[in-house]
């Protein structure tokens, strides 16, 4: 694989430049699962660090469907509404896991509908994506330690942002938890009561 500075200013580019289709751009037939792939696969390959490794196989998306975070096909054929969820799940498994990932669906899709959601990630998308390839483009400017330098700073943040993304969903479950079951002390005070009582 390329990886001279030439080949890594024209990712640049080409990533600073990048935005999802738009949801009316979307394919509104429904496809098999060869047709999605190859379609998942063109609109992700600037994400992917070799052929070798796709974002997405066919296996992938069973698991996806039996683990609840993207809905069944309908007979063996994908929607649109699936190719956006999918999108989503594959730009953002390398952050959060998949129960993560399908609990944020979940929250998200209660309130917006996938149109919602998907126009509000793909604007995300495009914002983050052209500050941190500015970013590049002026570290290979200056060479290889100014890359390195910010090769670490992007792994930083990465991590930092991570870690604020999974304390947020933490802190959504936990709230839920406790609204659906009476925690502990509350079934003390009422056995406590109950005992006054008699």
């Amino acid at each position: 694989m390329d990886t001279s500075p030439q080949s890594l200013s024209q990712w640049a580019q080409e990533a600073g430049r990048f935005s999802p289709p738009e949801w009316d751009r979307l394919p509104e037939i429904y496809l098999y699962m060869d047709q999605v792939l190859s379609y998942m696969d063109k609109q992700l390959e600037l994400f992917e660090r070799n052929p070798e490794d796709p974002l997405l196989t066919s296996s992938m998306v069973n698991n996806y469907v039996k683990a609840g975070v993207l809905p069944r096909p309908e007979q063996k054929k994908y929607s649109r509404e699936h190719l956006t969820l999918l999108t989503l799940i594959c730009l953002m498994k390398s952050v959060l896991s998949i129960p993560d990932i399908s609990a944020l669906l979940r929250c998200q899709l209660k309130e917006h509908t996938e149109k919602d959601l998907y126009e509000t990630f793909c604007s995300a998308q495009s914002r983050a994506l052209q500050e941190v390839c500015q970013r590049v483009q002026e570290g290979n400017e200056k060479g290889e330690d100014s890359l390195t330098q910010l090769a670490m700073e992007l792994s930083v943040e990465a991590s930092a942002r991570r870690t604020a993304a999974e304390r947020i969903l933490t802190e959504i479950a936990l709230q839920k938890q406790l609204k659906e079951s009476p925690s502990a002390g509350e079934g003390k005070d009422h056995s406590k009561e109950k005992k006054e009582k008699d």
